[in-house]
């Protein structure tokens, strides 16, 4: 698709050093389950002070599964997760007959499970460097490229450390200099499941992440940098309040000796039926009416949630409405978050309230002080490679957004 932009930020230079031959480059941070509400519920001033002095949406819709790795792999790829193929935080996939999920970190770093072509392999492969301190996808060679410089997620490496290696980055000769850094920070999300989101937990890793933000812009202005460099800060998801009982255990309802596999991701579950079962499993499921779900054949899936079109999709799925989880009693007795009782989750329709993102930039490439309309997140990868001038890869996004957020050409 030809760029309907023409935009092209070349920074005004100044007289730092790095500044001299500083190219139009983008920082993208993303806060894990950061809801647009939490701007005005919770203290963030320098998130706030960005988000003033700069552009932000009124919130950026996810897309379906409101997850986490198929949420940021859309943000990155401007793909549809069905496209992608990162169709939940655990997947089957029935050629391969092997299952991906966080936890596997043998599979989180194989290139086969991630399809498209994500902003840093665009970034890469047309001359320009990208790195990584933690952003799902880096990890694995995809198309046979990793951005120039990334980092196997760790947990307890301190978000500080992340920002100082980053801010070390732009100090690099011009040559070797990323102009596209990327990070990711999971601790509002953690306080949402943990805490609910409206909770104490929420308010304090808010403003923790904010200072790491805080030491991330006095960085830049100490380089003389901080007017020259874009920041985009983006969620993947939202948080609702959940209550422990509010659970459907799906083994009252399926037969599990008649599926292949059955993929579990919290909000939803992906069946896939034996071969010849599968009319049988779904029309189990209608007929027994789990409370608080939908169940859906896969072609069937509703055209809006873009769900239909991989193998990874099972051929039956089930979608509990908003506010409860989906379990087997199995799992119900044996929580995989260490026995945690969970107030916050997410996972649900990607149009709900709760499930809406942010997206929020500020430098020289994009608009002052604008609040915009709402906009999917499968539109920043075009925002992204038109600050960063490449062309883009093909994708699902358009250039509406790129239209609002960014500023005009003089």
């Amino acid at each position: 698709m030809a760029l309907l932009l023409t935009l092209r930020f070349a920074p005004v230079q100044n007289s730092g050093g790095t500044a001299k031959d500083l190219k139009s480059t983008v920082i993208l941070i993303s806060i894990d389950g950061f809801h647009p509400d939490y701007l005005n519920k919770y203290p963030a001033p320098t998130l706030s002070m960005l988000a003033g002095q700069g552009v932000r949406a009124k919130w950026m819709t996810p897309v379906y599964p409101t997850l986490t790795f198929p949420n940021h792999y859309s943000i990155a790829t401007g793909l549809y997760p069905d496209k992608h193929g990162i169709v939940g935080n655990n997947i089957y996939d029935p050629e391969f007959k092997q299952t991906f999920s966080l936890s596997k970190r043998e599979e989180v770093q194989n290139g086969r499970w991630w399809l498209g072509e994500p902003i840093w392999v665009t970034a890469e492969k047309q001359g320009q460097r990208a790195a990584a301190f933690f952003f799902p996808g880096t990890e694995a060679e995809i198309g046979g490229m990793r951005p120039s410089r990334w980092k196997t997620y760790d947990e307890k490496i301190p978000k500080s450390e992340r920002v100082d290696t980053m801010l070390s980055w732009l100090d690099l000769p011009g040559p070797e200099r990323p102009t596209l850094i990327m990070t990711y920070f999971g601790d509002v999300d953690s306080a949402g499941h943990e805490s609910g989101p409206d909770s104490e937990g929420v308010r304090q890793a808010v403003a923790d992440v904010d200072r790491v933000l805080g030491r991330l812009v006095e960085g830049l202005k100490s380089r003389k940098i901080f007017e020259l460099v874009n920041i985009i800060i983006v969620s993947d998801h939202g948080m609702a309040r959940i209550e422990p009982g509010q659970v459907v255990l799906l083994d009252d309802y399926l037969d599990p000796k008649q599926a292949e596999a059955v993929v579990w991701n919290g909000a939803s579950v992906n069946i896939f039926p034996k071969s010849g079962a599968e009319q049988a499993v779904y029309l189990s499921l209608k007929s027994k009416a789990p409370p608080h779900t939908s169940v859906y054949r896969k072609q069937d899936v509703p055209a809006r949630f873009h769900y239909g079109g991989s193998r990874r999709i099972g051929g039956v799925v089930v979608m509990a409405d908003e506010g409860w989880t989906i379990l087997s009693r199995e799992r119900y007795r044996a929580p995989a978050n260490g026995g945690v009782i969970y107030r916050g989750s997410h996972g649900y329709d990607n149009r709900l309230e709760s499930m809406r993102a942010i997206f929020v930039a500020q430098g020289p490439a994009f608009k002052q002080s604008q609040v915009v309309e709402p906009f999917e997140n499968v539109d920043v990868y075009n925002v992204m490679a038109e600050v960063l001038g490449l062309k883009p890869a093909s994708n699902d996004g358009g250039y509406a957004a790129a239209r609002a957020v960014l500023r005009s050409q003089r």
